[in-house]
């Protein structure tokens, strides 16, 4: 039976990453409308490697950079997001999607980066966020010698 660095056997570490994928995604499985007002209020995020740097996009619709608190340690990368309640006082709503109030989203980066490096630059409502990647992180070349 092969097993991967940790012991767990090969078929084991599979279904445990399966689990990590189902439980991560668990809300996209549940029609609108079944769940309670926010619980889909986390943004949504697209994460990528480009070159020598990890990118992370967020859709923030609504949100200013004041409203933003981005921090990076330990390997992860933390996105507060503040949205305050604007209702007024004079309107009747008939439907409010819209969540507000304050969100966490945390995300284990996949390499190491260089946190003195990370830019964040929100465009209509879209938040980008670089995160270089460190020398250590870098793909190498290895040369093989014949012996």
């Amino acid at each position: 039976m092969v097993r991967n660095i940790f012991g767990l056997p090969q078929p084991w570490q599979q279904l445990r990453r399966e689990m990590d994928r189902l439980m991560s995604n668990m809300f996209d499985y549940i029609p609108d409308g079944l769940l309670p007002a926010g619980a889909r209020s986390l943004p949504a995020l697209n994460v990528w490697e480009e070159g020598d740097a990890l990118k992370v996009e967020a859709e923030l619709p609504g949100v200013r950079a004041d409203d933003l608190e981005i921090s990076v340690a330990g390997g992860e990368l933390t996105l507060k997001v503040s949205r305050p309640d604007v209702e007024q006082a004079d309107v009747k709503y008939h439907r409010r999607e819209r969540s507000v109030g304050t969100f966490v989203r945390v995300l284990r980066l996949p390499v190491e980066v260089d946190v003195d490096r990370v830019q964040a630059d929100l465009r209509n409502g879209v938040l980008t966020i670089t995160l270089p990647k460190t020398e250590a992180a870098k793909p190498r070349k290895i040369s093989v010698s014949a012996g």
